[in-house]
This record gives C-alpha cells, sequence and structure tokens, in this order.
C-alpha cells in the first residue's frame, strides 16, 4: 500500500478552501481520552494506535483522499499534538503529489483551547467555523476501511431538508440494544425505551448541517467560545422527533476499536 505524504507546517487558507455538495469537507473526531484502552492511550492517542499496519485515523484520511474530499478538520484534545504532528496539514494516497491533489488538515485543538475535550456537539460547534453548511462526520477511533464518503450520498443530503444523515450498523456485543431504529421511508427514530421495534448502532459515520447546532435544536453560542461541553445524541433525537433526520444501514465492516482486546482482535484478522 502506499505511504502517506504529510507537511509538518499548517496551511492558514485551510479552513476557507470552498467546498461543494459533491464534496463537502469532514469532521474528524480525535480529541478522546480512550480510558477504556489505557495503559496503551497513555502514552498514544487512541486515533494513533496502530490497525492492521498504520495509524487507525489513516484509514479514514484514505478513504477520504480516495472520495475527492477536499479537506478535513481534526479535533484533538488529549495529547493532540501527536496528531498534529504526525499528520501535518496534508494529506496524499501517493507520494509527491502536488498539493492541487491533496486532502488539506486543519486543527480544532480543544484541549489547548480549553484544557479538555469538548464532547461531541461542542467538539462539532467548536469545529464550525472551519467547516460549512454541511459535512461530513466520522469518529477517529472506528474502523470502516469500506466506507466511501460518496458524493453522491452528500448531493442527495444537500438537496434534502434533513439536518443529519446517519449511518447505523447492526449492534456489537458490547452495545446490544442499539440507539435508533429505522422507519421504512428511511428516516432515523427516537423510539422510546419500551418500544419492541428494532434498534440499531449508530456508526458515528453521518452527514451533518451546521443547522443542527443553532436553536432550536442546540443552544451553544457560534463557535462555542466558552468551550461548553455537550454531546450529540440529544440535538439528533430533538431532529428526529420533528422528522428531520434520515438514516442508512451500513453493510460493510465496521469496529468500535474501543478496547485492547477489540483492537488484538482486529489487528489478528490482517
Amino acid at each position: 500500500m502506499p505511504r502517506p505524504t504529510a507537511s509538518t507546517t499548517p496551511d492558514p487558507r485551510a479552513a476557507h478552501l470552498p467546498a461543494t455538495a459533491a464534496a463537502p469537507p469532514a469532521l474528524l473526531l480525535a480529541a478522546g481520552r480512550g480510558e477504556r484502552m489505557r495503559p496503551l492511550t497513555d502514552t498514544t492517542p487512541k486515533p494513533l494506535l496502530r490497525v492492521q499496519g498504520q495509524p487507525l485515523l489513516e484509514w479514514h484520511l484514505q478513504a477520504l483522499a480516495r472520495a475527492g474530499v477536499p479537506r478535513v478538520v481534526i479535533n484533538t484534545a488529549w495529547l493532540g499534538a501527536q496528531i498534529s504532528s504526525h499528520f501535518g496539514s496534508h494529506f496524499s494516497l501517493q507520494p509527491f503529489t502536488d498539493k492541487g491533489g491533496q486532502l488539506s488538515i486543519s486543527y480544532s485543538h480543544e484541549g489547548l483551547d480549553f484544557g479538555a475535550a469538548l464532547e461531541t456537539a461542542g467538539g462539532i460547534a467548536r469545529a464550525l467555523p472551519q467547516l460549512g453548511s454541511i459535512f461530513w462526520l466520522a469518529a477517529g477511533d472506528v474502523f470502516a476501511p469500506d466506507f466511501g464518503f460518496e458524493s453522491a450520498a452528500a448531493q442527495a443530503f444537500a438537496a434534502s431538508d434533513r439536518l443529519a444523515h446517519l449511518w447505523l450498523v447492526p449492534n456489537p456485543a458490547q452495545h446490544p440494544r442499539g440507539d435508533f431504529g429505522l422507519s421504512p421511508e428511511g428516516l432515523a427514530l427516537n423510539l422510546p425505551a419500551d418500544d419492541p421495534a428494532p434498534r440499531y448502532t449508530y456508526s458515528t459515520l453521518a452527514l451533518l448541517r451546521a443547522e443542527l447546532f443553532a436553536p432550536p435544536w442546540c443552544d451553544i453560542p457560534a463557535g462555542n467560545p466558552g468551550g461548553v461541553a455537550a454531546p450529540l445524541a440529544p440535538l439528533l433525537r430533538r431532529a428526529m422527533d420533528a422528522g428531520r433526520v434520515s438514516a442508512a444501514l451500513y453493510p460493510g465492516r465496521w469496529v468500535d476499536v474501543g478496547t485492547p482486546e477489540r483492537l488484538a482482535a482486529l489487528n489478528a484478522r490482517s
């Protein structure tokens, strides 16, 4: 597999490059402490743990580059300097590619700005000035090498009135109850606790609108200048109740690399 190239100086233009509905930017979540992965994460941020020969986060970067996504924002907190030092400001599938063909990388350093991670919604709200009205979202601790970040999905989402489109997966052993239901029409459902309908697990792969992080869905000020920490699920559930969240089942390989045992099992398959 060709090794990527990365520069070591940040590109101040990265947050201002244009994006189209076919190729919106992406936000990769890489700020968490990774408590369940200790002691591995005591000295290495979870997104840099090696999965089948390369850092876990690199699988997403490769998929984004193949899809023609122009730029990505990575949020960091725990040992975040290691992440920005490793990946720099550009990523390419092929060495010696000129910058016109590279994935541009910028960062939202929550640890430097606020001393800790801001949880998912807080971190997204903080990074919004570097994104656009529509963007991809993926967690840096999930292995999903078959996910394509397809432009057709982004175009369909842009043409809809949805606030979010989620990819759901069959419930893994560690999360048997799942998160959300799925209607025959492709809407994600905020099912009551006693509803017997099937639930699926949110893969952390999504398309989102910036509108989801403004009233009435979210009360965090634009750019989250106060460093408010907040989870994403309550926002999604409010939008689901209004019929504004669509979803699809993702059939590809998917692992929440949340423990040393899962990491070892994943690497045993390589």
